[in-house]
C-alpha cells in the first residue's frame, strides 16, 4: 500500500498529488508550449515569446519570494530550469 509521500504513479485516471515540483514542472510545460517546442492542449504548435517570458517571469518570482525555504532539489530544478528556459528564449528570439 501506498503512503501519502510515494510518487508512484497514480491510477489511471487521476492526478499526481501536487508538490512543489510539479508545480515547477507544470510551468515550465508551459513556457515550452509557448516557445513552440511542445504542441498546446489543442495538438497544434504556436509560438508566443510574451507569454513563454510570462512563465520566465513567474518562474523568477517563485524562486525569489521562496529563497530559503525549498529543499536542495527544488532549488536546482528551479534554477536549472530558469537557465534552461532563458537560453531557449534568447535562441528562439534570434530565429524571430
Amino acid at each position: 500500500m501506498s503512503s501519502l509521500g510515494d510518487r508512484d504513479e497514480p491510477p489511471m485516471g487521476q492526478l499526481p498529488k501536487l508538490d512543489f515540483s510539479i508545480f515547477v514542472m507544470s510551468i515550465i510545460g508551459s513556457a515550452h508550449v509557448h516557445l513552440g517546442d511542445m504542441p498546446g492542449p489543442d495538438g497544434h504548435s504556436e509560438r508566443s515569446l510574451d507569454l513563454a517570458q510570462q512563465d520566465i517571469d513567474l518562474l523568477t518570482l517563485l524562486e525569489e519570494k521562496t529563497k530559503g525555504n525549498l529543499t536542495g532539489d527544488e532549488e536546482r530544478l528551479l534554477a536549472q530550469a530558469l537557465d534552461e528556459l532563458r537560453e531557449r528564449l534568447a535562441e528562439v528570439s534570434k530565429e524571430a
